[in-house]
Order: structure tokens, then C-alpha cells, then sequence
């Protein structure tokens, strides 16, 4: 996922803190450890996600604001490997991907910033489709997972979308069909999964627990249980909570942030999180969203 020259997002992560957990390593058990949460199936509602992380256009020193196309659009789908017949399920792992650079057409050039943030090159979105180019070669790879009617666009299977923070489909995918001209294609509307947010969620759920289960705070798999999280929340800090660390690949290269972030929620679900939407897209505009999908410079 890009974003803005100056490292951050428009999300804030304000989790519940309790006294009693001390300050350390926020490390919290590897993906071999229970870590103060017992390891089991639960109900799981959804039979698959995709999870999303797109580079988009950027220049140094410009705020969120800022016109970004999208230049990378990286999916990976996750399906349960022990999902019963009552949708108890703990195991999750990707089971195919799909990756595409696009081609920007309101400033075709990118930046030398945009370059060595996202390692995507000019040439390489030179040869790429367009957005509207991608999302027809998008569609016939849903269809191929059974993920999508190929006649109706009707979804054929129960899945969730999924991202690192709201920025992806809130932000850029927005911005991106106002420039292409087209509405928000429907198998992506509605409800998604905020994982950064659900990280959140089940840290300051620990730290809770920890609060209750001992006067210290410490609770056992967790005496490295930090009374501060780390803000932003980023990739690798998100990795490290989870004992998930090191970051695998490159950050900021797309298809690397994707398959990180299915590392996580495959964690998570693993320790007994119920994978549920926490976001939904709304309807914004910009102040460079013009009339007729003119951009105002």
C-alpha cells in the first residue's frame, strides 16, 4: 500500500489500554505459541477472502489528498483448509494469487519517489493495462475461483474483502474509478475487513485479559505483553505483535504486502479470532473530484 510522503495515514489506532501490563517487547508469541489465547476452531462466517494491498501514484512531499492511481492491484485468496459442515474453522492458507500493474493515465509519468518507494518502474506500468483493461482480466480470475457468476457478477462464494487499514479500497479504489469513470465494481461493495484495525482489536483484547487474569498484568505465553502499541501500526510492527517477524519480501512492493498481511490474518484466525467485517466503503469525494469525473488541478 503507498502512502503519502510524509509515512502516514489518515486512521489513528486508539485501542483500549489497561494498567497492569508492562512496558517491553510488544512481541507476543509465534505463530508455534498460544500466547495467552487458547488455539481453536470457532465459528467462522466466511468461506473465503481476498485480500487486498495496492501501490498507487505518489510524489514526496504532497499530503493524502493527493489524485494517486493506482499503478499495482495484488489479491490473494484465502480459503479455510478445515472448515466444517457448522463453519468451525482455524486454519487458513493462500490459495491463489493474482497481480497486475496498471497503467496511470491522468499523470502517466511516475515520480523517482513513487519509484524507489513502491519499486514499480515506467516501463513496467508502460506495458501494463489500463485500470478498466485490468478489472476485465480481474473478473475472468474471480469467475475462475468460483468466486463470481461469469453472466450476473453475482458472488457464488461467501468472501470478504481484506486490507492493511481503510486506505485501499476507502481511499484508493475510490479515487481510482472516479478517475477511470465507472462505478465501484459490485463484488467489491459493502463490508470489508480493516486488519490493521482487528490487530488492534485483539491486542487491546489481550491487554484486557491480562488486566483480569493477574495483578501484574502478565498473563502466561505474554510476559512481554507492552502497555503501549506501537502508532502507526504498521506491516512489520503488526508481524512483530503477532511473532510473526521478519517482514517477508519487499515493503511497499504489493503482492509482498498482500501476502504479509495473509500471514497475519491467517494468525489470527489461528488463535481463535473471528474474522468478521469492521469497515465499510462509503461515499467521499476530494476537492479535485470535479463534475463528470473531471479533475480539477
Amino acid at each position: 500500500m503507498t502512502m503519502n510522503a510524509q509515512g502516514g495515514g489518515p486512521d489513528g489506532v486508539r485501542p483500549t489500554l489497561h494498567q497492569g501490563a508492562r512496558k517491553g517487547d510488544y512481541a507476543l508469541g509465534g505463530a508455534n505459541e498460544d500466547s495467552g489465547m487458547t488455539s481453536q476452531d470457532v465459528t467462522q462466517e466466511y468461506e473465503a477472502f481476498l485480500v487486498l494491498d495496492v501501490e498507487s501514484t505518489c510524489m514526496k512531499g504532497v499530503n493524502f489528498d493527493y489524485v494517486n492511481e493506482i499503478i499495482e492491484w495484488p489479491v490473494c485468496l484465502m480459503r479455510w483448509k478445515n472448515r466444517d459442515s457448522s463453519g468451525k474453522a482455524r486454519i487458513l492458507e493462500v490459495v491463489n494469487e493474482f497481480r497486475s500493474f496498471v497503467k496511470p493515465t491522468w499523470k502517466p509519468q511516475l515520480s523517482e519517489f513513487c519509484t524507489e518507494l513502491t519499486g514499480v518502474t515506467q516501463g513496467q506500468v508502460d506495458a501494463a493495462p489500463t485500470f478498466t483493461e485490468m478489472l476485465d482480466t480481474f473478473v475472468q480470475w474471480l469467475v475462475r475461483n468460483d468466486l463470481i457468476d461469469g453472466q450476473t457478477g453475482e458472488r457464488t462464494t461467501h468472501f470478504c474483502w481484506c486490507c492493511d487499514g481503510g486506505f485501499d479500497i476507502r481511499d484508493f479504489l475510490v479515487k481510482q474509478c472516479f478517475i477511470s469513470k465507472i462505478p465501484i465494481p459490485t463484488w467489491i461493495q459493502g463490508n470489508f475487513i480493516d486488519v490493521r484495525r482487528m490487530v488492534s482489536g485483539w491486542y487491546a483484547g489481550m491487554l484486557h485479559e491480562a488486566s483480569r487474569s493477574q495483578p501484574q498484568g502478565i498473563i502466561s505465553g505474554a510476559s512481554n505483553l507492552s502497555y503501549v502499541l506501537p502508532n502507526p501500526l504498521s506491516l512489520s510492527r503488526q508481524l512483530g505483535l503477532l511473532g510473526l517477524l521478519p517482514f517477508r519480501g519487499r515493503e511497499h512492493c504489493g503482492i509482498d504486502d498482500a501476502r504479509n498481511v495473509s500471514r497475519i490474518l491467517a494468525e489470527l484466525a489461528r488463535r481463535g479470532v473471528s474474522l468478521e467485517p469492521n469497515a465499510v466503503i462509503r461515499s467521499r469525494r476530494w476537492s479535485w473530484m470535479g463534475q463528470n469525473g473531471t479533475i480539477l488541478e
